[in-house]
């Protein structure tokens, strides 16, 4: 529908980077790409559904107080969390088609929309700072002509916003996950001028971009300088010779490397530059190295620039932990060039 195109940027930047940090969790690739959006109501939604489903509340706090759902297939929600639990493939196929989920897919299923809602909050927080806090609450589970619809229940009576994404996974048959807000919520994420009162080129063009840049989320996604400087990659490494091996690396992309060590002065390193990737080296990825993460975002508040972590030892705590600190993606030492280059265009936006 037109209109609401800040936060339809929002959401997608939010749901791509969810997409992104789920599959780091899972060991899998996945994508979660927002491709529509269109007024809905609580009947028309649940009148036309078919299958199961997972109904999560988001809380709204701060200047924007309210409630907003996340909706996810039963049948995803028990792949995804199969996944998780490390459950073999052909049990997963049949506890899909069987629709059968337990209370440990629902604690793993809440691990997982902790994600999404993680994601959610940095990219609205960045969007909207000093004005929104997320937190999600517990999934509530609605079987169609099983499970009662009530006034209240699983969501509230009423109008909605509703935005669709499509969810990918190699080798699996997913649906999508669709969030329905209430117009009076959206209205405080995304004001939307007063149709009859304003030019048809301003009324399709939703809310003014003097309060998002570029109207469409791009600058959400894309780190943004402190000022003009040099396009450059910040390496930072205490083992010198892993250093200089990630160096080599990178120089394909033909960008500037700022070096140092973990205790680096990051308002030197990072001044005068156009930051588009930090690199972040350890040998455990412990605390302190994930504390170089929150210094990173606080240097460049606004807009901090994608962060990789690089280790020889990952346990599924320090990965949780890295993405929690701000992290976009991992790398295993020792480094395997294709899966440092890789990453590298993907972050840096370098067409291969």
């Amino acid at each position: 529908m037109e209109g609401y195109t800040n936060l339809y940027g929002m959401l997608e930047t939010a749901l791509k980077q969810a997409g992104e940090e789920s599959g780091m969790l899972l060991g899998q690739e996945l994508s979660i790409t927002l491709t529509d959006s269109l007024s809905s109501s609580k009947s028309s939604y649940f009148g036309g559904l078919e299958d199961g489903c997972f109904v999560l509340g988001v809380g709204s706090g701060e200047a924007y107080p309210g409630q907003f759902y996340l909706l996810f297939s039963l049948r995803d929600a028990i792949v995804l969390s199969s996944i998780l639990l490390g459950i073999p493939p052909a049990r997963i196929q049949e506890k899909k088609r069987l629709s059968i989920i337990e209370n440990d897919d629902i604690d793993a299923f809440s691990e997982i929309a902790n994600m999404v809602n993680g994601a959610l909050n940095t990219v609205f927080q960045g969007g909207l700072p000093h004005k929104v806090r997320l937190k999600l609450l517990p999934p509530k589970k609605y079987i169609p002509e099983i499970d009662p619809l009530t006034a209240d229940s699983p969501l509230p009576d009423g109008d909605y916003l509703m935005f669709r994404s499509r969810l990918d996974m190699p080798g699996q048959e997913m649906n999508h996950l669709d969030i329905l807000i209430p117009f009076e919520l959206a209205n405080c994420f995304d004001p939307q001028p007063v149709v009859d009162k304003q030019p048809p080129e301003a009324a399709a063009g939703g809310a003014s971009t003097q309060d998002t840049p570029g109207g469409a989320g791009d600058e959400i996604e894309k780190p943004v300088p402190a000022g003009p400087g040099v396009d450059s990659i910040v390496v930072l490494e205490d083992d010198e010779e892993q250093r200089k091996l990630m160096i080599e690396m990178i120089a394909f992309t033909g960008y500037q490397v700022a070096e140092g060590n973990l205790n680096a002065d990051l308002k030197e390193l990072f001044g005068g530059r156009n930051v588009k990737l930090v690199i972040i080296g350890s040998q455990d990825a412990d605390d302190r190295e994930l504390a170089v993460c929150i210094k990173v975002n606080a240097i460049r508040q606004d807009s901090p620039p994608p962060i990789v972590m690089s280790a020889e030892c990952w346990t599924r705590t320090a990965v949780l932990k890295a993405l929690k600190y701000g992290a976009r993606d991992i790398i295993i030492k020792p480094f395997d060039k294709a899966d440092v280059t890789a990453k590298v265009q993907r972050y840096c936006k370098i067409n291969a």
